[in-house]
């Protein structure tokens, strides 16, 4: 049987999500996505068949960025890499989940100041603090995972007012699960 764990970072972006979905609200951050995404499938009797679907709100770190995108590759950006693979382990920063060329970077930095964001858009095209650490979590479980992001702000000093935005893309992020994913749950 195919079915679905919806993640999401805060109740906010979750907001719409049909009732029916199962539903794990992390928190903030990379820690608190991985503990939180962890625990829920570790529950589970069985987590064959099962996709996990995070969903949430990012910034655009390219101009002309705006809407839905399901991206195929996530990066975990606030991890210096290089310096741990020259001691000889393997970072894993960079996961692929998806066919889309649309690369998403995932820290605990919240990407408010242009410079920052000009530095990331080198590598990805939008920035979250959640998607990584989910998509580490599932990966680990040996589970589907699909990153489901809608941009609120352009990663700049608009970021600040996410709360006013959040709606908005919850109620795109919504309808985008009913569409596509409530006949298969």
């Amino acid at each position: 049987m195919v079915h679905t764990l919806v993640v999401a970072a805060t109740a906010a972006e979750a907001a719409h999500v049909p009732a029916h979905l199962p539903l794990v609200v992390t928190g903030l951050g990379k820690t608190a996505a991985a503990v939180a995404t962890t625990r829920a499938l570790a529950a589970y009797d069985d987590v064959s068949g099962l996709t996990v679907v995070n969903i949430g709100t990012a910034g655009a770190l390219r101009p002309g960025l705006s809407g839905l995108h399901e991206p195929g590759t996530v990066l975990n950006h606030d991890i210096n890499a290089d310096i741990v693979r020259s001691l000889g382990y393997d970072p894993e920063e960079r996961l692929e989940v998806g066919e889309s060329e649309v690369v998403l970077a995932t820290g605990d930095v919240f990407v408010n100041d242009p410079l920052v964001r000009d530095r990331l858009a080198l590598t990805a095209h939008l920035v979250d603090m959640e998607g990584y650490a989910v998509a580490f979590a599932a990966r680990s479980f040996g589970v589907r995972v699909r990153l489901v992001k809608h941009v609120s702000d352009a990663a700049d000093e608009s970021a600040m007012d996410w709360p006013a935005q959040v709606e908005a893309s919850a109620l795109v992020l919504g309808a985008w699960l009913e569409d596509r994913l409530s006949a298969s749950s």
